[in-house]
């Protein structure tokens, strides 16, 4: 860890008790700073005993700019998932209170090199696959992979030394709140339109991705998606060397795919039915990872050896398990219509699908012609449900069921599915009408499934 003098004596606001308010707390007491944490919800009193014992005074008012009456504060440190229209945070803007978040202020302490990971889906499956095979074949130093894949990248940046590595799985909350993130290596794995409730345009949406190229110079990477021609303009706004992956072999320059086999630069790595994990858009995850691979010098036999071993990111099109001749996968994570897709692209016509979930204005038209193609069978619930059975009619779709909740759509999976199906929970919506997180509603799914068919998840 770099012993950097930037918050020392500074009075600091971290707003946030979660996993990353509370450990950018711990870190900025570390760098000799005045801490206050405040959240929307009064801490427990374990949580706040801890904090005022390494000195975070733990400010329990309502989250309001009346707090910045009462203090001094020089920097606001928030959670990512706080909107910038929070008042606190206006009424902050406005006093000309900088503002930044817990990865920024935890990789400016790092000794080890970083590898940025973004994109709109897939990024934790890139980042664990990238990480997975960098501690392959290791003799020196361990990689260690952190940031919104859950785990907090100051608890990796203070321990990691230069002989370690780090991939930061990083959201486009994060990188709105960046200013000097300097990634050795960064890739950009897709952009669609996501969080348009957060960033209010997809200019916004797409700038905030683009953040993780900022810093870079032309001694660094950015490893980016050439199979689409938006991405490959984006590519050129950055001053970093720019190399490519490409499902579509669109560019050779970087890691793409010909004739079933994987090659970089004309180098043959691995061929493709050895990538453990199903679908297209695990192939495309390969590549990046590959990228990055070849770029920090691993050899073809620990790609090979890492990629063929992965199975798979928990929630992100996981498998669970096989009963009576049906495969059961969780993709929770699919919050959105562009990753049920890729989910359902993933597998051939004989599709039992669970969606549905929270209602944010979206229609579903998008989703028909993969209905069509994937789906034999779906059974709905959630706030969303008719409109998606509207859409499964349109795509010609004969088996639909309608019910209240998890249980009941396992149920009727089940009554649906026959020898040689995927029953597949890919909501293409976030879970917020009925569970807190996108997690809780992976682990009911196999939960119910485990009751259901006797058997336990597979690893």
């Amino acid at each position: 860890m770099k012993n950097i003098d930037d918050y020392q004596n500074k009075n600091i606001l971290v707003l946030g008790a979660g996993m990353s308010g509370i450990n950018a707390s711990k870190l900025l007491k570390q760098l000799s700073a005045n801490v206050w944490l405040n959240d929307a919800n009064p801490l427990k009193s374990d949580a706040k005993e801890k904090l005022e014992k390494i000195g975070v005074e733990v400010i329990d008012a309502k989250q309001s700019p009346k707090i910045l009456d009462d203090y001094n504060f020089d920097l606001i440190v928030k959670n990512p998932g706080i909107f910038y229209d929070n008042e606190l945070i206006k009424e902050a803007i406005k006093r000309n209170i900088p503002i930044t978040v817990e990865v920024e202020i935890a990789s400016q302490v790092s000794e080890a090199p970083i590898v940025g990971v973004t994109g709109s889906n897939g990024k934790t499956t890139v980042s664990t696959m990238i990480n997975d095979i960098l501690n392959e074949e290791r003799t020196t130093g361990h990689s260690y992979v952190a940031g919104n894949i859950g785990v907090p990248a100051s608890t990796v940046t203070t321990k990691a030394t230069k002989e370690d590595d780090i991939v930061l799985e990083l959201s486009s909350f994060m990188l709105v709140g960046i200013k000097t993130l300097h990634p050795h290596i960064a890739v950009l794995n897709n952009v669609f339109s996501n969080h348009l409730d957060y960033h209010k345009t997809r200019e916004n949406y797409v700038n905030a991705k683009m953040r993780i190229t900022e810093n870079q110079d032309e001694n660094d990477y950015f490893v980016v998606n050439f199979d689409n021609e938006e991405w490959r303009e984006l590519s050129k706004h950055s001053k970093a060397k720019v190399v490519s992956f490409s499902y579509d072999a669109v560019s050779t320059d970087g890691a793409y795919v010909k004739d079933e086999q994987i090659f970089f630069k004309d180098e043959f790595v691995m061929n493709v039915d050895e990538i453990r994990v199903p679908g297209q858009q695990n192939v495309q995850n390969a590549l990046a990872a590959i990228a990055v691979a070849k770029i920090m010098g691993k050899s073809n036999s620990a790609i090979k050896k890492a990629l063929s071993t992965f199975g798979g990111v928990r929630h992100r099109v996981q498998y669970v398990l096989t009963a009576d001749g049906r495969k059961f996968y969780n993709d929770s994570k699919a919050t959105d219509i562009e990753a049920t897709q890729v989910a359902l692209r993933s597998f051939k016509d004989n599709v039992v699908l669970i969606a549905g979930g929270l209602d944010r204005g979206y229609t579903f038209e998008k989703l028909e012609k993969d209905f069509a193609d994937h789906v034999k069978a779906i059974t709905l619930f959630g706030e969303t449900k008719d409109l998606l059975a509207d859409t499964a009619k349109k795509a010609g779709v004969k088996n639909i069921k309608i019910v209240n909740n998890m249980k009941e759509a396992v149920d009727e999976a089940w009554a649906m599915s026959e020898e040689g199906d995927i029953v597949l929970l890919s909501p293409a919506n976030a879970s917020w009408d009925q569970y807190d997180t996108f997690e809780q509603r992976g682990d009911e799914f196999i939960q119910l499934v485990e009751q259901k068919t006797g058997r336990k998840e597979e690893n």
